[in-house]
């Protein structure tokens, strides 16, 4: 019997996309052949998941778990939106996110070599995939942790199409959701102006001015004038100065004072931002067929 090397079963892992045992019982049933062990997993169905590699997962969930003082935010991609509806991709995504927050991975990739009573979690992931018939990945995730008088809020849009986490100094965790509530409408980019950079504020000051110039307004009140239309886009892009979609006639951080406490961070997850998705153009497609 040929002798089976761990580096031969890595090889094979990396080209299928199979869990460890199953790569080594295909080389000890080809007698450790490269190519037949390919196609053995094949034939058994088991090399499913690599043939989706080269697919586009920019659909999906994202999800919030908390453990303690410990939360996950996650994104779990899939390739068409009909996955993110299957119970199984949903009970998957909570698991992950669970894992995750009770593991504390430092990345994605030592994320995917927890352990579980299946193996590890890509184990998992392959296995989901070749279930389901999608290429499923996990895109994401972020580790928060809090200390004992904060509060976590979480909230999920739509079952998780988005997805934000917030923490608020104080308060309690009713008051953190609604701000994270907020937070998924609104998408903010910072927690408060002390937070934006310099320069984004200097390059925002000089477009401004030159806007007010090319308005014809006097220099004396152009000043003024820059100063109040910076204050409106702090307001736009600062959680605490957005008026509280809950209560536009206050603030953020005035609702969250009146209930004792502060916001002290936040993440939002939008599913597939940033995924250059592919889109298949169906006129071009007919008509290079017409021509052909």
């Amino acid at each position: 019997m040929a002798k089976i090397t761990a580096a031969q079963v890595k090889e094979l892992r990396d080209k299928t996309g199979v869990g460890m045992m199953d790569a080594k019982k295909a080389l000890v049933a080809t007698e450790g052949d490269m190519e037949k062990a390919i196609d053995f997993l094949r034939e058994k169905g088991m090399a499913k998941a690599a043939k989706k590699s080269d697919r586009i997962a920019a659909e999906g969930l994202a999800d919030v778990e908390v453990k303690g003082n410990v939360a996950a935010i996650v994104e779990v991609n899939a390739e068409t939106d009909f996955v993110a509806q299957n119970d199984q991709f949903k009970a998957l995504v909570k698991r992950l996110a669970t894992l995750v927050a009770e593991n504390k991975p430092a990345d994605v990739e030592a994320a995917l070599k927890i352990s579980t009573d299946k193996g590890t979690v890509n184990d998992e992931i392959i296995e989901a995939t070749q279930v389901i018939g999608e290429k499923i990945t996990l895109r994401r995730f972020e580790l928060v942790e809090k200390a004992d008088n904060e509060n976590f809020g979480a909230y999920l849009h739509m079952g998780g199409k988005i997805a934000s986490l917030v923490v608020v100094e104080g308060a309690d965790e009713a008051t953190a959701k609604d701000v994270a509530m907020h937070v998924a409408a609104i998408n903010p980019k910072y927690v408060n102006r002390d937070q934006v950079p310099a320069e984004e504020l200097a390059h925002e000051r000089e477009v401004l001015t030159e806007e007010a110039k090319n308005e014809g307004k006097p220099e004396k009140i152009i000043e003024k004038m820059v100063e109040g239309r910076l204050n409106k886009f702090l307001a736009e892009i600062a959680l605490d100065d957005q008026e509280f979609v809950k209560d536009p006639d206050q603030t953020v951080a005035k609702f969250v004072a009146s209930k004792g406490g502060k916001v002290k961070s936040f993440v939002r997850y939008e599913v597939g931002e940033g995924i250059e998705k592919k889109e298949d153009n169906f006129v071009e497609e007919v008509m290079s067929q017409v021509k052909g």
